[in-house]
């Protein structure tokens, strides 16, 4: 299959795709982290149109979107008009990636704001369900894919990114996350890459959604 890792440069979910003999390509306006050749470096919606992708997967930017982003978007309990004009922006373009005209299409993101009214997600997995030990609540919206199924649960051991961010402040449990940098907090985690490429690109698994 010929397929479009959308929004990556650390090539994990790509180079899982290829270990297994696809022909895998991620696109990121950043270029590849592992220097690899199957990457192309630019915006996205400039390949999404191409008329012989088999299926794409695609994580966009969630600084807008996303519901741990909450104090940025109403400070001191009120509405911040530029950024909710920057959410509305990062959900357009969560649809368009979500209404491609690809056959397949699974899109990762974490817990979104309510106020973005995105689609109902297909499936809330965590990293312990796949051999890492920690735990990273993501959604997935799948289009003509199955939902995963875990492969090696773990015992989660910490959070990877920051919970309870609000919390510090009330003296409230808190967890400062193992992610250090934006970097560390959007690489896919090899576990759920393995899966996504073993589960999504098995004939068996796919039959009935074909």
């Amino acid at each position: 299959m010929k397929i479009l890792v959308a929004c990556e440069y650390s090539g994990r979910v790509r180079q899982a795709f290829r270990d297994l003999g696809h022909d895998a390509w991620s696109c990121d306006i950043e270029p590849a982290e592992d220097f690899q050749k199957y990457h192309l470096q630019e915006d996205v919606m400039n390949v999404i149109h191409w008329n012989d992708w088999d299926m794409m997967i695609a994580f966009p930017p969630c600084t807008y979107l996303s519901r741990a982003s909450a104090r940025w978007l109403y400070p001191n309990g009120t509405l911040d008009k530029k950024r909710f004009a920057q959410m509305e922006e990062g959900k357009q373009f969560f649809l368009e990636l979500l209404n491609a005209d690809i056959p397949r299409i699974a899109i990762e993101n974490p817990t979104p704001f309510k106020i973005a009214e995105l689609p109902k997600p297909s499936q809330i997995i965590q990293p312990y369900q796949f051999g890492d030990p920690y735990t990273k609540r993501t959604l997935l919206w799948l289009k003509c894919l199955p939902q995963l199924y875990s492969t090696n649960i773990v015992e989660p051991k910490a959070p990877w990114v920051q919970s309870n961010t609000g919390g510090r402040a009330r003296d409230q449990k808190y967890h400062p996350g193992i992610a250090r940098n934006v970097k560390d907090r959007s690489r896919t985690f090899e576990g759920i890459a393995s899966a996504m490429a073993a589960q999504w690109s098995n004939p068996i698994t796919l039959e009935k959604w074909i």
